[in-house]
Order: C-alpha cells, then sequence, then structure tokens
C-alpha cells in the first residue's frame, strides 16, 4: 500500500461532497516521518492520545428521518497513523443521507472504520475510543477554561515566530517545583494549506523551575510554523523535555475547530487518566 503523505491528502482541494456511507475517505497519515523530525526514532517518551468532537454529524433512521449526534473519538497516540482532518470531515459527511438502524450502529461504523485507518499495518491493532452525544445531553455538555497559571500576563518582548527550542531554560540549580501553567496565545499553520489553528496550550510538570517569559515566548514562536496540531504538541513536548529536563511533563492542547472538528492532543510523560474532553470558550 502505497505511502499517504499531506501532500497527496484532500487538503487544499476542490473535494466532492459525496452523502453515501464511504469509509475510503479516510486519509491516513503516517506518524513517523514527523517524530523522526524532533528526535523520535524508536518508542516515544510519552504516553496520550489526541481527543477529537466531531459537531457535525448526522444519518438517517430506517425511517429517513435525519438524526443528530456529537461524537468524542479518543485516537491513541501509539497509533502508527493519525487521520487528516479534511479527510475525516468528507468521511463523516457521508453519513448524511445513508440510513442506520441506531446511533449504536453508528458508534460501531465509525469505531471500526478509524480504527483500521490509524491502525494501518501495524502487527497488533487496538480500537479508537468513540462517544456518541444525542441531542439530549446536548444541554448539559460544559464550556470551561484550562486551568493553571496564566501566563499571558506577563508583559514580554516577541521576536521570533518560528519555534525556537533555544528560548527553552530552566533553574538546575534550585529546588524543583510542581506547577501548570496555560496560555491561549498558541498559533499554528496548516502543514498543507497554512491556514490559521488556533488553541490554548496547558503545561504541567515537575522538575526545575521553567522560565515562565521564555516559555511564553517560546510558544508564540508557532505563530507562522506549518505544522499539525499532533505533530506541534509533541514538538513542544519533546523541546520541554530536552531543553528544561523536567521529571515530569504533560502537554495538552485544545485547538479551535474547523469544519466541524477540533483535534486536542495530551502527551505525558507517566501514566495518568485521560482528561475530560470538555471545550474551551473559543471552542
Amino acid at each position: 500500500m502505497p505511502h499517504n503523505t499531506p501532500e497527496h491528502s484532500p487538503l487544499g482541494k476542490a473535494s466532492a461532497y459525496t452523502d453515501q456511507y464511504d469509509p475510503s475517505l479516510l486519509f491516513p497519515i503516517a506518524r513517523a516521518d514527523k517524530r523522526a523530525e524532533i528526535g523520535i526514532t524508536a518508542a516515544p517518551p510519552f504516553f496520550g492520545a489526541d481527543l477529537w468532537t466531531a459537531f457535525e454529524l448526522s444519518w438517517l433512521n430506517l425511517r429517513g428521518k435525519p438524526q443528530v449526534a456529537l461524537a468524542h473519538i479518543t485516537v491513541p497516540c501509539e497509533t502508527l497513523h493519525i487521520v487528516e482532518s479534511k479527510s475525516f470531515k468528507l468521511y463523516l459527511n457521508s453519513f448524511n443521507q445513508t440510513r442506520f438502524a441506531d446511533a449504536s450502529e453508528v458508534q460501531a461504523r465509525i469505531r471500526a472504520d478509524v480504527s483500521a485507518a490509524v491502525w494501518r499495518g501495524a502487527a497488533h491493532a487496538g480500537t479508537v475510543g468513540v462517544r456518541l452525544l444525542l441531542p439530549e445531553m446536548f444541554d448539559c455538555q460544559p464550556v470551561h477554561e484550562l486551568d493553571g497559571l496564566n501566563l499571558d500576563r506577563l508583559d514580554i518582548e516577541c521576536a521570533h515566530y518560528l519555534p525556537a527550542p533555544q528560548l527553552l531554560t530552566a533553574q538546575f540549580d534550585e529546588p524543583a517545583v510542581s506547577e501548570v501553567l496555560v496560555s491561549r496565545l498558541l498559533k499554528s499553520n496548516c502543514l498543507v494549506t497554512g491556514q490559521p489553528d488556533w488553541a490554548s496550550v496547558q503545561i504541567s510538570y515537575s522538575g526545575p523551575q521553567i522560565d515562565q517569559e521564555r516559555l511564553l515566548q517560546y510558544i508564540v514562536s508557532f505563530r507562522n510554523h506549518n505544522e499539525f496540531h499532533e505533530q506541534c504538541v509533541e514538538r513542544i513536548f519533546m523541546d520541554i523535555w530536552t531543553h528544561c529536563r523536567p521529571i515530569k511533563l504533560t502537554v495538552y492542547a485544545r485547538y479551535t475547530r474547523r469544519g466541524g472538528l477540533d483535534i486536542n492532543p495530551w502527551r505525558t510523560s507517566h501514566p495518568q487518566s485521560l482528561p475530560a474532553n470538555i471545550r474551551t470558550a473559543r471552542q
């Protein structure tokens, strides 16, 4: 099977929208190439997952009546591939005029199809998590900002708009600390189209105290960087891991939606429970 690259994805191309179920629309892209760029050639030094929310999911019941739902999809970071987001949108649109017995059948189809795409070629394939939220649950969905000390309060001068890991530093000769730091100033661009991607990021760590002003300058330095969400978060993790040498580290970003989808990568150096997939105000 040919090796998919971002340039061959539906991104930046005119697309015909099919409304009949078609799992072949999913376009997996290998994680390995971008990981090699940041020094990961074997097992990564992190665990984690990509938490997707699909806001535009609809299908027909057996009587032809439209149904709607939200979907939470959890893709483990151990998968060999990500799914390019426009292809995922096209895939979800293919449910629009397709009849399914019930929401459970839709959920099962999404789980099977996305699992096959992200684990393609794996010796021991796993599954992704899929949860459908039906309309009676919509009014219970919370909005909550990422918890932590707000880095954006700092009055800094910014001069770097491409990733500048050399900015990162920590107090290696002082006692270790534990902190949770957040910023709403993370922006990057789509790897293929250059369209802006906006995010909030939460950095939790234990270890030498990270210089907060320089960390915020580093976050801002992604502003003109072209990379997918998952790849940006892994780059941030590896840069902090390498330059600040924390004992424990977790990086979690919540990106604003595009095309009815948001992608929220979470990476951690130590096993722990996944964060709740709760949207921020900008999402």
